[in-house]
């Protein structure tokens, strides 16, 4: 195929390769090379990480918002109690947000070091899923928060990329 020294597509046909390789909907046939999965999952996990900055950016306005509406009241010190609730629940949708953010850092940092530490490719994905168990183990959170919905979606995905009988789950 001849490709014009001008033409600088190169980039567009990456990105919408990752476009498809990050998808939540993706089935990677059982012969696909752990490269491809491997990639598949950075490129989901970085994804998620911008959706997650995007959402602290948004709920950090918010709760801007509800400040400077607290201020303008007549007075601020017999704030009303929808005022109250309004900024209550836009910092907590700034934390929540927040805390999505850190555990999509951390599944991100933590296949990083993955990546380093692990000498054979087809056992990578194992020893990332049974390095995520650690790490929630360890973090002993009780109930249902957002960092921990964050860290099993990540063990999911990589159930979903991983190859059929590697023992993900």
């Amino acid at each position: 195929m001849y490709k014009d020294e001008n033409d600088d597509n190169t980039g567009e046909d990456e990105a919408g390769g990752d476009e498809l390789l990050a998808a939540d909907n993706l089935r990677l046939p059982e012969s696909a090379n752990i490269l491809i999965r491997l990639h598949a999952l950075s490129t989901w996990l970085d994804r998620r990480y911008a959706d997650a900055e995007l959402e602290v950016g948004v709920a950090a306005l918010g709760l801007q918002e509800a400040m400077r509406e607290s201020e303008n009241e007549a007075r601020p010190r017999h704030r009303s109690s929808q005022n109250n609730f309004l900024f209550q629940s836009r910092q907590l949708a700034l934390v929540s947000a927040q805390q999505s953010q850190s555990a999509y850092d951390e599944a991100r940092v933590l296949l990083e070091d993955c990546v380093a530490h692990t000498t054979t490719g087809e056992r990578l994905l194992v020893e990332y899923y049974l390095s995520l168990e650690e790490l929630i183990e360890a973090a002993n959170v009780s109930g249902t928060t957002p960092w921990l919905t964050a860290m099993t979606d990540v063990m999911h995905r990589v159930e979903q990329v991983g190859t059929p009988g590697e023992g993900l789950e």
